[in-house]
């Protein structure tokens, strides 16, 4: 099966296809487009407009959680947990990490005041997180899942963006939390899941949004 995982260099949810289709040792192909220019044939195969959108031989596949079940559904083996309920509880949650993406990007592009209501939204959101993650070293325990890699796109753009300003955006106040992005971010499938100096693209991406974050900006 010939795999092709188009996106852009910045998106976090082609980001977690990446992660799961190396962490499976599965060969793909990637093209990046311009989201805000995208080529006729992108626009002819995609039904959103959106990316990430995966063709599986000649089929198309979108919408990022489904891309990403199809990636485990292919694989040897499967990073759900066993148990239903577990595995119904971690797709709960990988929803709902979506919704951060929210949050930073009104950080990314707004005003003082969307920043301060944008960084209270996702507080309060990750303080939900670290109520019900516990001590272990991944969601589950010792093993990575695809809800680690669900989330380290969220771990990658907070560690970017707080060694950007004087620690904007600390989640040392959530100690599990805090040791998980740890130890998401020290996996060699994470770490190589975006292009090298992408950081850099993100740092510029800040500063040309003109928002409140790009005045924490240090040098």
């Amino acid at each position: 099966m010939k795999l092709e995982l188009i996106s852009f260099k910045l998106c976090p949810f082609a980001q977690r296809a990446i992660i799961s289709l190396n962490q499976q040792n599965i060969d793909f192909e990637i093209t990046y487009i311009n989201p805000m220019d995208p080529p006729d044939w992108f626009k002819e195969i995609s039904p959103t407009g959106q990316v990430p959108l995966l063709k599986a031989d000649d089929q198309i596949i979108f919408e990022s959680n489904v891309i990403t079940e199809f990636i485990n559904d292919i694989s040897s083996k499967s990073t759900h947990p066993e148990n239903p309920i577990q595995k119904a509880n971690n797709r709960s949650w990988m929803a709902f990490s979506s919704s951060l993406f929210d949050d930073l990007f009104g950080m990314v592009t707004g005003d003082e005041e969307k920043f301060n209501s944008s960084k209270n939204a996702l507080f309060d959101k990750l303080a939900k997180i670290e109520a019900v993650k516990g001590d272990r070293a991944f969601f589950n325990g010792d093993e990575f899942n695809m809800i680690d890699a669900a989330f380290a796109p969220v771990f990658m753009r907070l560690a970017w963006i707080n060694e950007f300003t004087d620690n904007a955006l600390s989640i040392a106040e959530f100690k599990n939390l805090s040791a998980w992005s740890d130890a998401v971010l020290a996996v060699e499938e994470v770490k190589t899941s975006v292009v090298d100096g992408l950081d850099d693209v993100y740092y510029s991406n800040i500063e040309g949004r003109e928002g409140y974050l790009s005045t924490l900006l240090v040098d």
